[in-house]
């Protein structure tokens, strides 16, 4: 338990660091990631639900993809989302490669790249209000939800911020 008074966090506006939300990126993170995508969107020809590329090119480099998934799994990066800023760690431990502060954050931008298609994947710009590229995030697994989680936790932390500097007017 905290010696912290509830009435100095909210005078000095200092909460605990939480963890809203964690993202592993796709294996379209990875040039190789890409190209795999680009064979299975190959051959648009449908063939009932699917394509044909797909069905002629996914089980053969099956084990390939599985191989590019572990080695991205071990040796690559996890995004986390927390009430104060964005992060970017290495997948496996505690090291920490980059830090934005949430409130920093006017807009993310989302760019689908060549290949992400496939891993229904694309890649987050977090920009700051002059429009300057903050981070960004590579092939973030349905990367629209958590555009919207960043954009939410940005107001939601400005508002927060807004409230404790009337309070500290006082």
């Amino acid at each position: 338990m905290s010696s912290t008074s509830p009435k100095l966090v909210a005078a000095t506006g200092q909460s605990a660091d939480r963890t809203l939300m964690t993202v592993y990126p796709s294996i379209s993170a990875t040039d190789l990631g890409k190209l795999l995508g680009r064979l299975y969107d190959l051959i648009p020809v449908r063939v009932g639900a699917t394509t044909l590329s797909r069905l002629l090119f996914t089980l053969p480099t099956a084990p390939l993809a599985i191989l590019l998934y572990a080695v991205t799994k071990l040796a690559g990066s996890r995004y986390r989302l927390s009430n104060r800023s964005i992060q970017i760690w290495h997948s496996l431990g505690n090291r920490m490669r980059a830090q934005v502060d949430v409130g920093e954050i006017a807009e993310v931008v989302v760019e689908q790249r060549e290949g992400q298609d496939f891993f229904s994947a694309a890649d987050l710009i977090i920009q700051s209000a002059d429009g300057h590229a903050l981070m960004r995030l590579d092939a973030v697994p349905h990367a629209e939800v958590f555009r919207q989680t960043i954009l939410k936790t940005s107001h939601a932390r400005s508002l927060v911020q807004s409230s404790l500097d009337t309070i500290a007017s006082r």
